[in-house]
């Protein structure tokens, strides 16, 4: 990615401190919701400024480490995280962190950015709780839910102001040449590991990948034709995964986005797909949407994307779409509106 300079039009000459409190970090968490923030910390690393993340729960880490440019401070390592809060110009927050940094924000001054990964109701009332100067929705979607919730619950205090930064993808981090396995990247219910072994057992020929995910319970196969991948780093994601496959599934009931199938795009990987608002926002044109309950659906699907005529008209339009979605200019405008915060 390229950098950015702290004096980009619109920027501030003056180095900022800007602290994030998150529950857990890459590389031991590697989630949506966390490679998200990575990537929208990176370019403020990038412009110059002091960034910090420290961590709310006690993990592996006992020390304080770095990560892609970014300090990670381990709740274990240090105590004095509100010494870090009374001196930020900044301070960020994601998923269940809210509250408590809300309650710092306010006691000590601090601009509050509440960064929003789902349409929850917990979601938009910690954010409306919390004195919010700047929300970022990760979807348009997620913007218009937000409005139903201020039209459902007129005396919540609105953010300051609010964006969009749809979870920045950099097709080059994970371009590769496709492989040959049908492949589910977290493999709990609620991501589809039913259909991803109920497809294995019905097209006991073709090879699938079942990667174990961040968090919930695990349905792996234990079927010739399924290959099990460990938990995989962010960064190891186009060799151990995309350089594997074929066809990405994500049969999820829920996804507010949909990092993974933004990924796979960039080497033209086709996604199929239950059609949630999210997915069908982010996959665009380029995704195969099929009902997560119709497993002959999927089947079809996956058969005909099997055939070289078909597979090569998908794989066109998954390229085209992971250009359409290049994060530049929203990553540009997300630097501006926090250095414009700065006190």
């Amino acid at each position: 990615m390229a950098a950015v300079p702290v004096s980009a039009p619109g920027g501030t000459a003056k180095p900022l401190s800007i602290v994030a409190r998150v529950h857990a970090m890459p590389p031991e968490h590697n989630a949506g919701a966390e490679h998200m923030l990575v990537s929208m910390l990176r370019p403020l690393v990038e412009r110059g400024h002091d960034v910090s993340v420290w961590l709310s729960r006690y993990g592996k880490a006992h020390k304080e480490y770095e990560y892609r440019g970014i300090k990670v401070v381990p709740l274990e390592s240090r105590l004095d995280f509100p010494t870090a809060v009374r001196r930020a110009d900044a301070l960020v927050a994601h998923l269940e962190t809210v509250p408590s940094t809300a309650s710092l924000a306010r006691g000590y001054g601090v601009p509050l950015v509440v960064v929003c990964h789902n349409t929850h109701r917990p979601t938009f009332r910690d954010m409306a709780a919390g004195g919010t100067a700047l929300a970022v929705y990760n979807s348009q979607w997620m913007e218009r839910e937000a409005e139903v919730f201020f039209a459902e619950f007129p005396k919540s205090v609105r953010p300051a102001t609010s964006l969009i930064v749809r979870p920045p993808v950099f097709a080059e981090d994970y371009a590769t040449k496709p492989g040959k396995a049908i492949t589910l990247v977290n493999c709990n219910p609620e991501k589809g590991g039913k259909v991803l072994k109920a497809l294995a057992e019905r097209m006991p020929d073709q090879q699938f990948l079942a990667v174990k995910g961040a968090y919930g319970e695990q349905i792996l196969p234990d079927l010739p034709n399924v290959e099990i991948v460990d938990h995989v780093r962010g960064e190891d994601m186009r060799e151990q995964v995309y350089a594997r496959t074929r066809v990405l599934l994500m049969p999820s009931s829920y996804e507010s986005w949909g990092r993974a199938g933004c990924e796979a795009l960039a080497s033209g990987i086709p996604v199929v797909a239950h059609p949630t608002p999210g997915l069908t926002e982010s996959l665009g044109e380029a995704g195969v949407f099929v009902d997560r309950e119709d497993l002959d659906g999927y089947e079809a699907v996956l058969r005909k994307l099997l055939t070289a005529p078909e597979y090569r008209l998908a794989s066109k339009r998954a390229k085209a779409r992971s250009a359409e979605l290049d994060p530049a200019a929203e990553l540009a405008e997300w630097c501006t509106a926090i250095e414009g915060l700065a006190r």
